[in-house]
């Protein structure tokens, strides 16, 4: 099989796309796959450490603004259209897949306009520009959340199938569980709150956390708490200059990235972060209770619309990013965490929109998709 692979932009996007790629790889040693993006996203560190090929193109998004900058970019991601196209002929792929971003624009609509069978997959709840715009003409789109069906009225074929994603539900033992806990300076015998606000950190939920550790307000819990790796060191300072130090907190294990994630998470009682996407799926298939943050100010307040799938099925709460406070926090986690039978309800809520076998559902598609377009 020869499959191009149209990522860019975030982890979100790309992550997603590799999953996909391993498990075709898995399961066809003998393809053939290569990555289109742009020279600007994340995808030019993550697709060749993940092995595969990538070839760049021009593809911005505009505003509905009229600039010399918007006009500059249109005519950028027209000439986009093109190269897409070359790559797409150079290459001569089975299939054509977008796993999201700007990039899915030129190349989904030069594999159809080649008559090349396309599939897209869909990560967040509310669709992206691309997804609807290639609705009508993508051979079957593939969902990560139910709700997001309803929202893509215009599909040809739409299949929920979940996201693909790194970390997995694992059943540690009591004494495992210990030692992991013991590792990370933390102990058994409180709940554990696992604070992150992915790769980059969240500063408004940094804020909130040196509120709530300012005012000793964490004494029934403890935190594993990731600042970001640029935001570690102001933090350190912030509490130096009120006579904390960093490494020594109560109830805190304080760090600037966790590096085994699906390990920290797996031991955590309660997660609390931002809501994007794979977040949403990784608390889901960890069965994990949930306090979501969503992101303000990206397209179509996606973030909310991924949280609300939790909320609505009582698996989480959502606090909006200006209503967030160390005081307001706390108290959401105190009314989750002093209650096991709120944990546990939670817990089993998430589970209901788990997909653990997403990359299995994927390539399943892919190959139905393949059989009915040769």
């Amino acid at each position: 099989m020869k499959v191009i692979i149209a990522a860019a932009g975030t982890a979100g996007h790309i992550n997603p796309g590799i999953a996909i790629a391993n498990k075709i790889k898995q399961e066809q040693k003998d393809s053939k796959i290569i990555f289109v993006g742009t020279t600007r996203g994340l995808e030019n560190d993550l697709v060749p450490r993940a092995g595969y090929e990538l070839r760049t193109i021009n593809a911005y998004g505009f505003s509905k603004k009229i600039s010399f900058e918007n006009i500059k970019r249109m005519c950028l991601t027209l000439k986009g259209y093109k190269e897409a196209k070359k790559i797409i002929q150079e290459f001569q792929p089975d299939i054509v897949i977008g796993t999201g971003g700007y990039i899915c624009g030129a190349t989904i609509t030069m594999a159809n306009k080649l008559n090349i069978p396309t599939v897209l997959h869909e990560s967040n709840s509310f669709p992206g520009k691309a997804v609807k715009m290639l609705a009508k003409r993508t051979n079957v789109i593939l969902v990560s959340f139910k709700d997001t069906i309803e929202r893509i009225p215009k599909a040809k074929n739409i299949v929920y199938t979940g996201t693909p994603v790194k970390i997995k539900k694992k059943e540690y033992g009591i004494n495992e569980k210990n030692k992991i806990l013991n590792n990370l300076g933390l102990n058994e015998l409180k709940p554990v709150i696992l604070v992150s606000g992915g790769s980059q950190g969240a500063q408004k939920i940094n804020e909130a956390i040196m509120e709530i550790i300012k005012n000793k307000l964490n004494k029934n819990y403890q935190m594993i708490w990731a600042t970001g790796p640029k935001q570690f060191d102001t933090i350190k300072e912030e509490f130096e200059n009120n006579k904390i130090n960093i490494n020594n907190v109560e109830n805190m294990k304080i760090v600037p990235y966790i590096y085994d994630m699906e390990e920290v998470l797996n031991v955590a009682d309660v997660a609390i972060g931002r809501a994007g996407a794979m977040t949403i799926t990784e608390i889901a298939n960890l069965g994990k209770p949930s306090i979501l943050i969503p992101l303000p100010n990206v397209s179509h307040n996606h973030q909310f619309y991924n949280a609300k799938v939790l909320e609505n099925i009582g698996a989480a709460k959502i606090i909006l990013n200006e209503e967030l406070t160390g005081e307001k926090l706390n108290s959401n986690i105190e009314e989750i965490i002093l209650n096991k039978a709120q944990i546990k309800k939670m817990g089993e809520s998430a589970l209901k929109v788990s997909i653990p076998d997403a990359e299995k559902k994927i390539y399943e598609e892919i190959n139905k998709c393949l059989k009915i377009n040769n």
